[in-house]
């Protein structure tokens, strides 16, 4: 696996292409339901103070939510990563992403839409084992 820190630009995050901040931008304007239901929990520092950003560039993937302080991913997914060839993909994405000291957690949209306390649970449980590691 390669590692994700580019030589030829420092200033991107994990080597992330100047193209993919554009496309991030605009899947921030085009949110899906689940993403606006866990945005407006993580915003403005909401979740014990920590910041998240949305669509966040890390080298050739964009991540739904990321947390610089804990490295942590948060992924929602809809019903095409239950297809064969997209879990292969993700679990591809998520070996490369974890091989770089960074942490994911994967939510179904089912999830985050029917019970968003117990989403938000799940993650604080995750960052405290993140802290004590």
């Amino acid at each position: 696996m390669r590692n994700l820190t580019s030589n030829n630009d420092e200033r991107m995050w994990k080597g992330a292409p100047s193209s993919s901040f554009e496309k991030a931008k605009a899947l921030r304007m085009r949110e899906t339901k689940s993403e606006k239901i866990l945005w407006d929990k993580l915003k403005n520092n909401q979740l014990d103070g920590l910041k998240f950003r949305r669509q966040h560039p890390i080298s050739l993937y964009i991540a739904d939510f990321y947390c610089h302080k804990f490295k942590l991913i948060i992924e929602l997914d809809g019903k095409y990563h239950e297809e064969k060839e997209q879990k292969i993909k993700d679990q591809e994405r998520d070996e490369v992403l974890k091989l770089n000291g960074l942490n994911i957690l994967r939510f179904k949209n089912e999830e985050v839409e029917k019970n968003i306390d117990n989403v938000l649970i799940k993650i604080k449980n995750h960052i405290k084992e993140l802290k004590i590691k």
